[in-house]
């Protein structure tokens, strides 16, 4: 089996969080989800879990960060500036919030930091191939 990541997150409204993700282009495996939770498809390794806050409880007694917060930064990569800032554009008009950091040109790498319906941050980046150092 391929190493894969399934982030999980704590939601307070799972409808919105779900039709969030659908508008970033995740998709909902359906085998994975009922009403406390949602398995959103970014591809075939990475996958987000969606989970209401009871269910997140169920899986931990740690306190759910405030949306204000910043517990983690994911980073996803996209295949051009243009996909950067047309997610970061999506994110916006779907409850998210795009940049709550400037957006970073490098030239060789940009992105854009958006927060999802609960504040999660996600940094949608785009770096030049060509620019990576090869073995």
């Amino acid at each position: 089996m391929s190493r894969m990541i399934f982030v999980n997150l704590p939601v307070a409204d799972l409808k919105a969080a779900i039709a969030f993700y659908a508008a970033m282009g995740y998709t909902q495996n359906l085998h994975f989800s009922d009403e406390t939770a949602a398995c959103m498809v970014w591809s075939e390794a990475i996958h987000v879990m969606l989970l209401t806050h009871d269910k997140w409880r169920s899986f931990t007694s740690r306190p759910i960060p405030p949306a204000s917060s910043s517990e983690v930064l994911l980073a996803v990569s996209l295949d051009s500036r243009e996909d950067v800032d047309r997610l970061a554009g999506v994110a916006a008009q779907h409850g998210g919030t795009a940049d709550i950091n400037p957006p970073q040109d490098h030239g060789f790498m940009y992105s854009r930091a958006v927060t999802d319906t609960d504040g999660h941050v996600w940094e949608l980046f785009w770096m030049d191939p060509a620019a990576v150092p090869q073995d």
